[in-house]
């Protein structure tokens, strides 16, 4: 499909198309059928669409092409409307255009791309979830209530005799401290949001013949890795993403853990220590059937203990230790390890229509700042300062939350958000 959006896109669409009814006697949101020609010779049978601004995805007029699939049909078609007038769209040009013409707000030209990128159900869900405009909506009633405290802080300023009575404030307080749990629910989801969108980055660590790689065969479902009983087989690191109950798992593959003298196998282990450093979890394996090493968990913050190899029989070292019974070769352990990584990501969590609201790193850093100024403003009312200090703190938290649903317009902000789409959206 190729769009066209802007005043003329219907007068170069009439450039190129021919149809029985004529460009100018179109209805919009009707899909007619037609031809696209090149110096009067059929290049093309196409559908088209007009839209009327604007009652369009962007705002403006209009007109949607839809040809056959090839990709020379496609580009001479392209090349058809460049020379008629057009250009080429910039990265995320048509939503930058939507969210600019009021359209859809900054969280809802952020999803997307989410709505792009997602790789697993959930991550769908949480992106149409902001799309349909369900945290600008949330965001738009917190402004609304911040904007109303504010009004309350500088009807006192009009009047310098006068300091806040002790009823007021005590409203004011009752006011901020809820717009402060509003933003503290909403900053809890971040985390989820990042593994949402990137995935959780799952380092399989262990030493040497554990089942490291076994494990890594068994969760994608075919073999990736070499499985071998020779020691340092895996010697770099493997990377690949799986699918967990909705949650977009990166699973890395290292290399066995154990001093060595060879070059290679060095460097492997050196990376596998730097995975380690950037993980968000550790499936940390061992082999449940030999006696236990002295060496402990890397981070037991970040760690879920595989007792690998179970069905061997579990050595009486591990009987009394708090990890998953696993089995590779007999494959049982799967569940438990499931609920593991479901646990760590959701927390209490229990169905995938819970998951409504997930913010991004910008997202984020916008709430921080809104409740720092929250909290800045609570502070001064509780020392009795003058209603100037609570309200300037009250602007800086009203800006912060405006900037996440793009009422606070800089061309940087726009620029860098829009630049990560791809052409065409």
């Amino acid at each position: 499909m190729l769009r066209l959006s802007g005043p003329m896109a219907l007068a170069i669409a009439s450039k190129v198309y021919r149809g029985r009814v004529p460009t100018e006697k179109l209805r919009p949101r009707r899909v007619y059928s037609g031809e696209i020609h090149e110096s009067n010779r059929k290049l093309d049978e196409v559908l088209l669409t007009y839209f009327r601004a604007p009652l369009s995805y962007t705002g403006e007029e209009l007109v949607e092409i839809t040809c056959h699939g090839g990709i020379l049909v496609t580009r001479r078609i392209l090349e058809l409307l460049l020379s008629a007038g057009a250009r080429m769209a910039g990265p995320g040009e048509f939503t930058q255009r939507a969210f600019l013409n009021g359209k859809m707000d900054l969280t809802q030209a952020e999803a997307v791309m989410d709505l792009i990128r997602a790789q697993t159900e959930l991550a769908l869900r949480a992106a149409n979830e902001q799309l349909s405009g369900r945290l600008g909506t949330e965001l738009t009633e917190i402004r609304e209530e911040l904007l109303t405290t504010l009004a309350h802080v500088e009807a006192y300023i009009d009047f310098p005799e006068e300091s806040i009575d002790p009823d007021t404030g005590k409203t004011l307080l009752n006011r901020i401290q809820s717009l402060s749990r509003q933003l503290d629910r909403l900053l809890a989801t971040a985390d989820q949001g990042r593994v949402l969108r990137h995935g959780l980055r799952t380092v399989i660590y262990g030493k040497p013949n554990v089942g490291k790689s076994s494990l890594l065969n068994l969760l994608l479902g075919y073999d990736r890795a070499i499985v071998s009983e020779i020691p340092g087989t895996t010697r770099d690191t493997i990377e690949e993403v799986i699918n967990v109950r909705g949650i977009p798992v990166r699973l890395i593959d290292t290399a066995g853990a154990r001093p060595t003298t060879n070059e290679i196998e060095t460097e492997g282990v050196r990376r596998t220590h730097h995975e380690i450093g950037q993980a968000d979890l550790i499936l940390h394996v061992v082999d449940g059937s030999a006696p236990r090493s002295v060496v402990e968990l890397v981070d037991r913050q970040r760690s879920v203990l595989l007792l690998n190899k179970s069905d061997l029989g579990l050595h009486s070292d591990w009987k009394m230790t708090d990890g998953i019974r696993f089995s590779c070769k007999e494959r049982f352990g799967l569940e438990d390890l499931n609920n593991a990584i479901w646990d760590r990501v959701m927390g209490g969590t229990t169905r995938l229509d819970d998951v409504r609201v997930a913010i991004n790193a910008r997202h984020q850093a916008c709430l921080q700042n809104a409740k720092a100024s929250l909290d800045a403003a609570r502070s001064s009312l509780e020392e009795g300062k003058s209603p100037e200090f609570i309200a300037i703190e009250l602007r800086g938290a009203l800006d912060a939350v405006g900037e996440v649903v793009g009422r606070v317009d800089t061309e940087d902000l726009l620029g860098k958000i829009f630049s990560e789409f791809c052409i065409g959206k």
